[in-house]
């Protein structure tokens, strides 16, 4: 996913302005496509350049006002181009993951409070999302937009479900080792 489209996105959805559209970023694509302000503001002026969007007229001109945009006919065109071409998985790249192989090599000091550290925060964001669920997706919003939205939602909750379960294991599996946590035998 690109920065561009998910701007476009957010724009189809509502015409919103840089300050808004920041605050929707963090509050909803931040969960799943995390981006500064000023990445945003850089590509809302890279997108109204490339003619994709357009800042709409203030009903009064006034000094220092803040610019709406909306999506134009050659930025949906480009985000339903976008949407339906194939692109393949990444491949993950978690710091934690790299860590944990290191120790194997350095000794586990101190990995123990940081897989404890991680696990919180995953439980935290789980819960997070599953209040978000409970809030945002009752039974009855059942349109396609709806479910593509749930979907994503979805995601997340199962991303965070198998995190929470992949280091509970983990932590149980490294302090019922016989050695536990501690430094490498040198092997």
């Amino acid at each position: 996913m690109s920065l561009p489209h998910a701007i476009l996105t957010a724009l189809l959805e509502k015409p919103s302005s840089g300050l808004e559209l920041t605050r929707r970023f963090d509050r909803s694509f931040g969960y799943f496509w995390s981006a500064t302000h000023q990445q945003i503001y850089r590509e809302l002026g890279r997108l109204e350049r490339d003619r994709l969007i357009r800042a709409l007229a203030p009903p009064v001109p006034a000094r220092g006002q803040k610019k709406e945009y909306e999506v134009l006919p050659e930025g949906r065109t480009e985000l339903a181009r976008w949407t339906a071409s194939a692109q393949d998985p990444k491949t993950m790249r978690d710091p934690l993951l790299l860590r944990l192989r290191s120790a194997a090599v350095v000794g586990t000091d101190g990995i123990d409070a940081e897989l404890r550290r991680h696990l919180d925060l995953h439980r935290r964001q789980l819960e997070t999302y599953r209040a978000i669920e409970l809030r945002d997706f009752p039974p009855e919003k059942d349109s396609m937009p709806d479910r593509l939205q749930h979907a994503v939602l979805r995601a997340g909750i199962d991303l965070e479900t198998f995190w929470v379960e992949w280091l509970e294991r983990t932590l149980t599996d490294l302090s019922a080792a016989p050695s536990g946590l501690s430094s490498p035998s040198g092997d």
